[in-house]
């Protein structure tokens, strides 16, 4: 349950707002097994428009990669416990903790097993495109994981 769509905005798309929109969810496998190419600043657009869906999408997601909303760029956003994370070019560089798991999406109907890891270590650019390496546990972890696979074209 999320207190408010507030957690959905970062400050360093401010000067997005006005741009950005709610898009349509993808639906299709095929699109969906595509992997997305590296994000750019000329893509900065596509992180709000993701922040802006999830939003829309709260009572039912947690995250959105962009080849969900017809974009295919390594472009993710988490509702993650401290508030929404949004990564350009992530990349997973440190797992522990393999488990199984069931998954669904909001792409896709039903639910699908996966293997996720308890913690991981994420390489990233923020929304100021700056590089980051941050490290994540427990669901946020398992959100970031399943949007990454998103960037991948792994369809679970």
């Amino acid at each position: 349950v999320f207190p408010d769509e507030s957690r959905f905005r970062i400050s360093a798309c401010d000067h997005l707002k006005g741009f950005s929109m709610i898009r349509p969810i993808v639906n299709s496998p095929v699109l969906l097994s595509t992997p997305s190419v590296d994000a750019t600043p000329a893509d900065a657009a596509v992180g709000q428009d993701l922040l802006d869906t999830l939003a829309a999408h709260a009572h039912e997601c947690v995250g959105l990669a962009a080849n969900m909303i017809g974009v295919r760029k390594r472009v993710i956003v988490a509702a993650c416990a401290g508030g929404a994370v949004l990564m350009y070019n992530p990349e997973i560089v440190e797992a522990s903790g393999e488990y199984q798991t069931e998954e669904s999406c909001l792409s896709l109907e039903g639910s699908r097993l996966c293997t996720r890891y308890r913690r991981i270590k994420v390489a990233y650019l923020d929304a100021s495109f700056t590089p980051c390496k941050k490290s994540f546990s427990g669901f946020d972890a398992q959100i970031i994981q399943h949007e990454i696979d998103h960037c991948n074209g792994v369809v679970i």
